[in-house]
């Protein structure tokens, strides 16, 4: 977790306004132990973002709720499969309609 420090440390001397964003990945399925996760990188690194992976099959991505609630995080990404072009913008209105629709 100190690389993290050193790696932001590093970035702000070339660029003094780098870096411009951080993301934290989250897979999908890791469920409350995603809340621990980004607790603990956010104690090194200011996180601007998520990205929440493997929303393709059964994982759900409820966690996404939490996080946001509790640490003011927003989520930037998800991914729905394997492919380059299956990372996708965010969107609210779509997730909960595809969480609730059968």
């Amino acid at each position: 977790m100190e690389e993290l420090k050193k790696i932001r440390k590093v970035l702000a001397k070339v660029l003094e306004y780098a870096p411009n964003e951080t993301y934290l990945v989250i897979d999908g399925n890791t469920g409350q132990n995603a809340i621990i996760q980004t607790k603990e990188f956010a104690k090194f690194a200011d996180i601007t973002g998520l990205i929440i992976t493997k929303l393709d099959g059964t994982a759900k991505g409820g966690i996404i709720f939490q996080i946001s609630k509790e640490l003011d995080i927003p989520v930037k990404y998800v991914g729905v499969g394997e492919g380059i072009d299956d990372l996708q913008n965010f969107d609210p209105k779509n997730f909960i309609n595809a969480l609730f629709n059968k």
